[in-house]
């Protein structure tokens, strides 16, 4: 067997799990979790970005000796290096407010019709491509998305993994290379970026001064993984060779479709802000992002962190779909005041406002469901790709609530697990070059073998889902 450590890096918590690997097994152990707190500066919101590599350092003393190493984290952000390779102040957060109005400022230039038919990138007012117009760059040499950042500084080597860039909006989905012409129309510089990496390709070996803090005996190598996480989780849904599967990606964010050969970049997938960003192997994430269990996190935060699983018990007896909201609505995506403006969006509408902790979260539980079945439903539709089961994986298949609605609304079988899938994604990737897993479909073999999951079958009136839905169409 095989040591792996996997840094997976959520937008509220990070992780050093080690993943073990033989020739018909895979382990997976949290080695250390840690907080991953964005921090409010008078410039705006920013990222404790020493404060994760501090984590990362604290995990990789605590896995033992391990054969590789690999990091996949959230998507879009990025750090700006000078030219002595010195960080230019903390990353700026997705949720900072800076890109406001800024989209319509590059519409200007290339409509936002041909910087789909480019890209193939939902749109999204914190993509990169609008981070980067807003950004003054001032001094900048480099820019590192945020797994590149830190493998940079635990190996000294830079590089751009793809799976990654993609999120970017600077790359074309169908040569898996850079978008060179949007980016010259907008003064983008792409020489600003690392080399391309592959997932699986070398990204150096940890410094000797990693070496001396961590207790780790060198050499040990790093690893590009899928570097964004969603890559990661994707590439540890256990489907079978040749079933007809959507998946939904559950955590802060909900990411649910399709994995394709090709993109779908027509006009129609554009107006249902679907994305085509890059996996493993080749393949496409058709996808739409839905806002996910953030609403709940919020919630829970703004009610001083009640018991959860106590909460689920009186939500789960609550009405079902008696109020619902857009899950995936820009209203919802800042901090604070959640419970009150998930009320008003429910007043707004003309529905019956929640009013009790178990309410409230039964209305994003039926809201999240319903996000999953439109997109689940719309992802069929364009892709002209029909499905016959939805595997969730991630955070939210602790919430069984949540995959049972999730089934009863998609009208679907539901096979929930892995839950740490960003992080077995990772330990699959890094197992390649040792000849443990020759491919994706290997590791998903694997995967089905030795991970425990849960099959919900649909249950209820569909009718009531249908009725939800024109509901908040109407709303």
């Amino acid at each position: 067997m095989k040591s792996y450590a996997a840094v997976d890096l959520g937008a509220s918590s990070g992780r050093v799990m080690v993943g073990r690997v033989g020739p018909d097994s895979l382990e997976l152990t949290e080695a250390h979790r840690f907080a991953n707190r964005p921090v409010r500066v008078p410039e705006g919101l920013r990222w404790d970005v020493l404060g994760l590599y501090a984590g990362v350092l604290e995990g990789l003393r605590t896995v033992g000796q391990v054969d590789s190493v690999g990091i996949d984290s959230w998507a879009v952000d990025y750090g700006l290096l000078d030219a002595d390779g010195t960080l230019l102040g903390n990353p700026v957060h997705y949720r900072d407010s800076r890109t406001e109005g800024v989209a319509e400022k590059v519409w200007a230039t290339v409509p936002a019709e041909e910087l789909y038919a480019a890209t193939g990138l939902q749109y999204a007012p914190f993509n990169t491509l609008y981070q980067l117009v807003a950004d003054h760059l001032a001094g900048a040499q480099r820019l590192l998305l945020i797994p590149d950042l830190l493998t940079y500084w635990l190996t000294g080597e830079q590089g751009t993994e793809l799976t990654n860039a993609s999120t970017t909006q600077l790359i074309d989905p169908r040569t898996r290379d850079w978008s060179y012409d949007i980016a010259a129309r907008l003064g983008i510089d792409l020489d600003l970026f690392a080399p391309l990496r592959q997932p699986g390709d070398p990204a150096g070996f940890l410094r000797p001064e990693v070496l001396e803090e961590t207790g780790l005996a060198g050499p040990v190598p790093v690893t590009a993984v899928g570097s964004h996480d969603t890559a990661s989780a994707v590439a540890a849904v256990p489907a079978a060779t040749g079933e007809r599967f959507a998946y939904i990606c559950t955590g802060t964010w909900s990411l649910a479709g399709l994995e394709l050969e090709a993109p779908v970049l027509t006009e129609e997938s554009r107006a249902a802000n679907f994305t085509n960003e890059l996996g493993l192997d080749g393949t496409v994430r058709y996808l739409r992002n839905i806002m996910g269990l953030w609403l709940l996190q919020e919630c829970l935060r703004a009610w001083g962190e009640p018991d959860l699983g106590g909460l689920l018990l009186q939500a789960a007896k609550a009405p079902a779909l008696r109020s619902v909201v857009d899950a995936g609505g820009a209203a919802f995506l800042a901090p604070g005041r959640m419970p009150e403006r998930i009320a008003e969006a429910c007043r707004d509408s003309g529905q019956p406002v929640p009013e009790s902790p178990a309410e409230i979260t039964r209305c994003i539980l039926d809201s999240l469901a319903l996000a999953h079945r439109r997109a689940v439903a719309d992802a069929q539709r364009l892709a002209d790709r029909p499905v016959d089961v939805v595997y969730v994986v991630g955070g939210g298949t602790r919430n069984a609530l949540l995959c049972q609605l999730t089934a009863d609304a998609c009208g679907l079988p539901v096979v929930a697990g892995p839950t740490e899938a960003a992080a077995l994604g990772n330990v699959l990737v890094q197992a390649r070059p040792h000849g443990l897993v020759r491919d994706l479909a290997d590791g998903r073999q694997l995967l089905t073998r030795t991970q425990p999951l849960t099959r919900y079958e649909p249950r209820g009136d569909a009718a009531r889902w249908r009725e939800a839905e024109a509901r908040l169409a109407h709303g």
